[in-house]
Parts: structure tokens; sequence; C-alpha cells
């Protein structure tokens, strides 16, 4: 007998209270059911259910089974069901967390690509550089960039690397000249990332680790457009991701600087709520963000 349909048998007969009211559940004659338990019991060589003409109680032994039956058996629903998932096609709301303007220059295109391929799959993106709790938040994935504080239930991907880029553009150089070397830099005017009490400093591989330069400044901005704008209109040096300045640079509206000096990377990566399977909506966003951002980040 297969022992798994014996096991489904046995939790019905001890959920029900009955052979026969399992029977009758599960289309079976009353004999079958006392056959499938009776293999059971010889397998094991332990009695798991005492039963009588008028009655039946489940054993010591037969109750400690009956809870691992119930775990192998969900175990053995969630394999069919993502053998199920993946031979179907992925439906339903996808929700997706990541940094505004990553998300808008490099991520969106690529689950929007990846939702005209599937129709029957729905994107809701929030584009917000505020780190958000995915289980308490009811997001499904989440993009985030640099280092991960906390995983805490939670898995993670990395799905591209990005580097980071000292810029001017062509009429700042003409008037201010080339930063030589990282030293060179306090001599020139720099735009800054900031936030409220915070400036971002300038980060560059060092001897174990990152040397982190405050430029002088003068032009403190909250969104990296903005600083690219002001570098490109000639305002002073910026420290942006190269997916963010690399049109300008083709352009030639910015010019990247400092090319002898290794730059600083930050690697980006995709979140999920770790589960015993992972969904088929969001195995196949984390594999179109993983083969397609790359090709942004250059």
């Amino acid at each position: 007998m297969d022992r798994l349909t014996s096991m489904a048998v046995f939790v019905k007969a001890v959920d029900l209270g009955s052979f026969a009211s399992a029977a009758a559940a599960l289309d079976l004659s009353g004999p079958m059911v006392g056959k499938h338990v009776r293999y059971l019991e010889e397998r094991l060589g332990v009695r798991l259910i005492n039963r009588t003409t008028r009655r039946q109680s489940i054993t010591e032994f037969g109750r400690a089974y009956y809870e691992r039956c119930r775990l192998v058996l969900a175990e053995a629903e969630a394999a069919e069901a993502l053998v199920a998932e993946q031979l179907s096609q992925p439906r339903g709301r996808l929700r997706v967390t990541m940094p505004a303007l990553l998300g808008k220059h490099c991520v969106a295109p690529i689950l929007l690509e990846l939702s005209c391929r599937h129709p029957e799959l729905e994107l809701d993106l929030s584009f917000s550089d505020r780190i958000v709790n995915l289980a308490e938040d009811g997001y499904d994935l989440a993009i985030r960039t640099g280092k991960l504080e906390d995983r805490t239930g939670l898995m993670a991907r990395r799905v591209a690397r990005h580097r980071m880029v000292v810029c001017a553009s062509p009429s700042y150089i003409e008037k201010h000249g080339r930063p030589r070397d990282l030293d060179d830099l306090g001599s020139h005017h720099a735009i800054v990332y900031s936030r409220p009490g915070w400036v971002h400093s300038w980060l560059f591989p060092g001897d174990g680790q990152p040397i982190k330069i405050a430029p002088v400044n003068r032009l403190r901005l909250d969104d990296l457009d903005a600083i690219a704008d002001a570098s490109t209109a000639g305002m002073g040096l910026a420290w942006l991701p190269s997916w963010l300045v690399r049109e300008r640079i083709q352009a030639g509206s910015l010019v990247p600087l400092l090319s002898d000096h290794p730059e600083h990377v930050f690697d980006n990566y995709a979140l999920w709520l770790q589960t015993p399977y992972l969904p088929l909506k969001i195995r196949l966003a984390v594999d179109a963000v993983a083969a397609a951002l790359p090709r942004y980040m250059t």
C-alpha cells in the first residue's frame, strides 16, 4: 500500500473520530479504512488506534504519530503545489518596494516588461527610499542597495552591483581644472547628497576599509537627479551612481574624473520573506531583475 495514502486515511480517521466517517469522507469502504490503519501499525510495530465495536480511541504513540503525519502531508501538498505552480503562469498581485530613483530608472522597466509577457500578473510598485518591513507592510519583494543590516526572516540574492562615479561638466573642468587625486578634491566645489542632520560622505576603496571624504560644498541636495542636473550645469563635482550618469557621460554633458583611482561599488539585492517554497511570481521577478539589471549598471 502507499504509505502517504495510508497516512492521509489515518489522519482523516482521527480528525473525524471514526472509521465510518473517514470512509464516507474519502469515498472508501469501512474495511478499507481499517486496512490502511493496520498497514501502518504493522509497519511501525505499534498500535495507533484502540478500537472496539462501539468506539475507537487514539493511543499515546498514535497521537504523536498523527501530529507527524499532518506535517508530512502538508509538506507533500506544498511540494505538489510548487510543481503545479511551476507548470502554470504567474498570476495575481506582486507588491514590490524599491529605492525611488533606482526603481524608476532601472527596476521598473524590467518588471513592466515581465508583466507584458505574463498578462495575468498584476504589479503594485512602490518607489521610496524608506526601508519597509516586508511582513508588516505586505510586500512580496524588496530591492535594496548597500549593506543589509538586518536579514531576520528574509532571503536575499545579490542581483547587481553599481559603481560610484566622480564627474563634472566640461564647463566646470574648463574653469576649475580636473582633480588629479583624492587629495585634490579639497580644492574643488562639490554637490553632495544630504538629509536633515546628515551628509553622505564620498567613499573610495582603501586598505581594508573604505576611504571617507567629506568634500568642500555649498550645495547640499536630497535628490540624486537634482545633483546630476546641478553638476551638468557646471555647479561642481558630483559623486553619483553609474546607472544615473551613464547617458549624460555618453552624451558628453558630464565627464568622469579620477579614472586612475578605483571606484566604490555598492551591491544591489532582492529580498523576500523566508518561506518553504518561493511563489512563481516572486521567483520570476527575482530572476528577471538578476538577468537584466546588470546591463543598467555599466
